[in-house]
């Protein structure tokens, strides 16, 4: 079957396996953007495929940006300071989260994703908002 090609010069159908992966420094992370502006003009959201290995996790981060995490195996721990925009924003709060699960992340609010299970990745898909 011919390659059918969008008028970026990108293939229209991708294998995920064949794209590029990173895990910017960070032992028992993959990382792969599936859509984004960089690599798919898109304007207004990226999606990454990401996958934690048991006890890996991402830095205590924040975006000025909306994230949806949707989880599609294993499970772990989201952690989430919800009003980490104030002077004082307290302990961040523990959510246990599992495949088919989703949660939203607003604007600036403080997260980590942990991968707390010792028998299995954790994987997610991460849709992000454009930030500008």
């Amino acid at each position: 079957m011919p390659v059918v090609f969008l008028n970026t010069g990108l293939p229209l159908v991708r294998n995920i396996s064949e794209l590029p992966q990173d895990n910017y420094g960070r032992g028992g992370l993959s990382h792969i953007t599936l859509a984004g502006s960089a690599l798919h003009v898109l304007k207004e959201v990226e999606v990454w495929l990401q996958t934690f290995s048991p006890g890996s996790r991402t830095p205590i981060h924040r975006h000025s940006c909306e994230e949806i995490f949707v989880f599609l195996n294993g499970s772990g721990t989201l952690y989430l300071a919800s009003s980490s925009h104030e002077k004082y924003p307290g302990k961040p709060q523990e959510h246990f989260v599992f495949a088919n699960s989703t949660f939203h992340i607003p604007v600036n609010d403080v997260h980590q994703a942990w991968n707390t299970n010792e028998h299995e990745d954790l994987q997610m898909l991460v849709i992000i908002s454009s930030t500008s």
